[in-house]
């Protein structure tokens, strides 16, 4: 009988399995970079992208900087607010740049 060992077809199958992930896995740096940060999602409830308000004004296109600086202020007190202040408080310095940055560069 000629032909492929069953030994030689699991080899195969798992290089194919193989080959497949790692075509996955170069692809996912883009997923994540295009992926909400933890927190950033629930921000468009109150601040949709085409908020007029001036009191909940849209957080896309402002700079990063901006909105950390913001919520920095939210979190000491320095800034006056109904939610944002205990909102603030639960992220940290780093979810909160991540968030900053997400949500600016949303269209």
């Amino acid at each position: 009988m000629g032909g492929t060992s069953g030994t030689t077809v699991l080899r195969q199958a798992g290089l194919a399995a193989l080959v497949s992930a790692g075509v996955l896995l170069v692809g996912l740096p883009a997923l994540a970079e295009s992926a909400a940060p933890p927190g950033a999602a629930a921000c468009s409830g109150c601040h949709p992208q085409n908020a007029s308000d001036a009191v909940v004004p849209p957080l896309q296109g402002q700079k990063p900087e901006e909105i950390v600086s913001a919520m920095q202020a939210f979190r000491s007190g320095q800034r006056p607010a109904t939610v944002m202040d205990r909102i603030a408080k639960g992220f940290t310095d780093e979810e909160t740049r991540a968030i900053a940055a997400w949500v600016s560069q949303q269209h």
